[in-house]
């Protein structure tokens, strides 16, 4: 059996690991190991930012590409490491397993998928987490290829959000500006509006051209707009049918009258000259 400390972190020394899933034959025992403790996200902001980095994949994300996004779980690679527990992790190419109670699965363990997650995101709340010190390092290990810092408050830095990838063996700041995850086709972006009745700066997933990833509760809100739109087309449709009938119908009217009128005024015609042939007249001398 291999080691899976040895397999699965990559200190600078051990830069030239290349990680590999473990056959469940090898996999190892995790009896000692704690996947959950109870304890509570830091605020409501967090946990309302969380879902907003999730929930929009699995409701209107548009990819042929299995995927797992989780929020606030355990990301162990290490039997005997501790864990980091990115507030949201995005692993391409995997899937959940159906049945999530077993202990092995309530966590992402990286021996177990084959591979790490290609992003990980903390969201800061204060100063002690060591967003941008220790985790840096520790992501570095894991061989996560891209993590974001989201710092609504600007407790590390004045930059809201900073993007590092995974260089070799180290996890170096990109300064380009560009929060672009090309493994995935998806970017990240800051956007200001209203999210659960919370108006606030928030991180949100888009598109490469910026286009957002919707939430469930948007893509349902425009489908209202898009049927409650074609049902008042449709009524605008039937109305107007109805006057172009009305109008059809006026106009048949009329041309019946007219039709009546044109009838009648033959009918007297016809009688005044019999009339007057009757009487010796010619109607033609007239004029």
């Amino acid at each position: 059996m291999q080691d899976p400390e040895t397999l699965l972190s990559s200190s600078p020394q051990q830069s030239d690991v290349v990680l590999q899933p473990l056959p469940p034959e090898d996999w190892p025992s995790i009896d000692h190991i704690i996947t959950e403790d109870g304890a509570p996200v830091d605020n409501v902001f967090s946990e309302k930012q969380m879902r907003l980095l999730t929930e929009p994949l699995y409701s209107s994300w548009t990819t042929d590409r299995l995927f797992v996004a989780l929020s606030n779980v355990g990301l162990f690679y290490g039997v005997d490491l501790p864990p980091l527990v990115p507030d949201m992790l995005l692993s391409m190419n995997v899937r959940l397993p159906e049945n999530l109670f077993p202990k092995l699965h309530r966590s992402y363990f990286v021996w177990k998928y084959g591979k790490p997650p290609e992003v990980a995101i903390e969201v800061v709340s204060n100063r002690r987490g060591g967003e941008d010190t220790d985790k840096v390092l520790r992501y570095a290990d894991i061989r996560v290829a891209n993590y974001f810092i989201f710092d609504p408050e600007r407790h590390l830095s004045d930059q809201p959000l900073r993007a590092f990838r995974l260089q070799g063996s180290k996890m170096v700041a990109d300064t380009s500006g560009s929060f672009i995850v090309p493994e995935v086709g998806l970017a990240l972006t800051l956007w200001e509006g209203n999210f659960e009745s919370t108006d606030a700066s928030w991180l949100r997933w888009c598109d490469e051209q910026g286009e957002l990833v919707r939430t469930g509760a948007e893509s349902a809100k425009l489908e209202k707009q898009r049927a409650d739109s074609l049902a008042t087309s449709a009524q605008i449709a039937q109305q107007q049918a109805r006057e172009a009938h009305e109008q059809a119908r006026s106009a048949e009217q009329q041309a019946g009258q007219q039709k009546e009128r044109a009838d009648i005024l033959a009918t007297e015609k016809a009688a005044l000259i019999a009339l007057l042939q009757k009487n010796g007249i010619d109607p033609n001398s007239l004029g």
